[in-house]
């Protein structure tokens, strides 16, 4: 499959699935033997389900979520990209309560295809970022509350 239609598997993928909750797109788009290489958030799965579970926690805590895409290149069956997900914390995330924050932070993923499918990832993701913007735990050098 060509990378420019790789290309748009994943910019599906930020879209219809990040972005506006579609989590039915997952199946269309990865293969059912998906391997995960980013280790999940404590009492998240990997792979398919475990993307769709964590993806449901994060549409929960943040329901006006969004993933930008700031960079994508691709080179044969692997697309790069780097992301910015933005949202307000309406909702329990991680055992953390609403806030009403504001969050941005950054994602890194290299995806590879084949036959049409997402088959493998591999990640790196703000969460510090993201646990500071909450106040979960202090900005480094502050303080502990």
């Amino acid at each position: 499959m060509p990378a420019v239609s790789n290309e748009s598997l994943l910019r599906r993928m930020y879209d219809e699935v990040f972005s506006k909750g579609k989590l039915g797109v997952v199946d269309e788009i990865m293969d059912r033997n998906f391997v995960e290489h980013e280790p999940p958030p404590p009492g998240f799965k990997s792979g398919v389900e475990g993307l769709k579970q964590l993806i449901g926690a994060l549409r929960t805590g943040f329901p006006d979520l969004g993933l930008a895409v700031n960079d994508l290149v691709s080179q044969g069956d692997r697309v790069w990209a780097r992301g910015t997900i933005t949202g307000t914390h309406k909702g329990s995330y991680m055992s953390i309560p609403p806030t009403g924050k504001r969050i941005s932070f950054e994602v890194m993923d290299i995806v590879r295809f084949s036959g049409g499918k997402a088959v493998e990832h591999w990640g790196v993701t703000d969460n510090l970022g993201l646990l500071t913007q909450l106040g979960a735990i202090p900005a480094p050098g502050q303080p502990k509350k």
